[in-house]
């Protein structure tokens, strides 16, 4: 099997995160559930309202974080196979330029959409006392990574001279049961933590610190586990009882916890941070939930989802390109639709099965540009 086929499942999942990242923006935008561009007001029937939550809070426990860790399991490779020079420069260029493109670019026009008119002076001002910074959208996501891998380059200069050995180490075992619950426990802990000053909902620079303890040690975890090929040894039956656990202890307890605390009367706060038991336990839910979910999804994959048709092969390939501006897409869509007055639950549905298709044909146009195709 060629190193190209052996990865299959890897580019299928990040195709599978990346439409869920289309799916929970068009969520937020029928449930005004978390941050994003457009909200159409509507009320939700209790029913609705704990559909929408469950669906965003569930995903954000997990495709985030899942992200990082895929992220961080190619970057020891990356980095082996093109030295300290060319490795900054093409983080620099693939993740840094997306980024400022969207800053500059994408983002202005986005608001565009929704004010609908352009001011020329605006736009300078936007510029010139760099509000732009905090302009990042979505692709906050290819900053952090581009930190990130900048600090796993410098750390391996300094590591490279210590000790002369790289790659991969296929004498360590894969991490067993208690190794995984400690892991759970570190991330709990963090969030909880960072969340003491930093609670869900907030943000510095676009940057949602209250999450970054699961994008830290999730991504830490993907360099180990390319250093050790622990994808490769994550056994199909041990991986699937996580992602059943995910899916039935996680989900209990997920119920379990928003009654007990209040979330159906609409206290919502009390979770997001603070001194209260209720970010506790949610910080412990999330962490396991993301843990569980990206072991049991590994495994999944690896097992049944390792191939790709012609049609999976073209999605997949244009996955980061719908990353990247399928904002304006689906802002544009569901702007254009506000006059159109269905059950929120129904609206998103319906808008999901435009908007998916919609990104993808636009993101493989655009990347039919020469420049644009160099740098998505």
């Amino acid at each position: 099997m060629t190193k190209r086929n052996r990865y299959l499942y890897v580019d299928n999942l990040r195709l599978a995160m990346i439409m869920l990242v289309v799916m929970v923006h068009l969520a937020v935008t029928y449930s005004g559930i978390g941050g994003w561009y457009y909200y159409e007001a509507r009320d939700l029937n209790n029913v609705s309202q704990l559909i929408f939550l469950f669906f965003g809070s569930f995903t954000q426990s997990y495709f985030m974080g899942f992200l990082f860790l895929l992220a961080g399991y190619f970057v020891p490779y990356a980095y082996n196979k093109k030295g300290f020079v060319n490795f900054i420069k093409g983080r620099l260029f693939r993740l840094g330029l997306p980024t400022l493109l969207y800053m500059l670019i994408i983002h202005p026009l986005t608001i565009s959409i929704i004010t609908e008119k352009f001011k020329m002076n605006d736009y300078v001002n936007y510029v010139l006392t760099l509000d732009f910074v905090g302009g990042s959208g979505p692709l906050w996501f290819a900053l952090a990574l581009l930190i990130f891998s900048m600090i796993y380059a410098f750390t391996r200069i300094i590591m490279d001279n210590l000790r002369r050995n790289s790659g991969i180490k296929a004498e360590k075992k894969i991490p067993h049961t208690k190794q995984i619950v400690s892991l759970i426990v570190i991330i709990s802990i963090g969030a909880f933590l960072i969340r003491l000053i930093q609670p869900i909902d907030t943000s510095i620079l676009n940057m949602q610190l209250c999450y970054f303890a699961q994008y830290i040690v999730l991504f830490l975890i993907g360099i180990k586990a390319y250093r050790y090929n622990w994808f490769e040894k994550i056994q199909y039956l041990k991986g699937i009882k996580w992602l059943k656990a995910a899916m039935t202890i996680g989900v209990v307890f997920w119920i379990g916890v928003l009654v007990l605390g209040g979330a159906l009367r609409g206290e919502l706060d009390v979770f997001k941070g603070g001194l209260h038991w209720q970010s506790l336990a949610y910080a412990i839910w999330e962490s396991f939930t993301g843990v569980s979910m990206s072991i049991g999804l590994i495994a999944l994959f690896k097992e049944k989802f390792n191939l790709q048709n012609r049609l999976l092969s073209v999605l997949s390939d244009n996955a980061f390109a719908v990353y990247v501006f399928h904002a304006p897409i689906i802002v544009f869509i569901t702007f254009s639709l506000r006059g159109i007055y269905i059950e929120p639950l129904l609206k998103f549905v319906l808008t999901s099965l435009i908007c998916l298709p919609t990104c993808f044909l636009v993101a493989f146009i655009l990347k039919k540009m020469p420049m644009l195709n160099k740098i998505i």
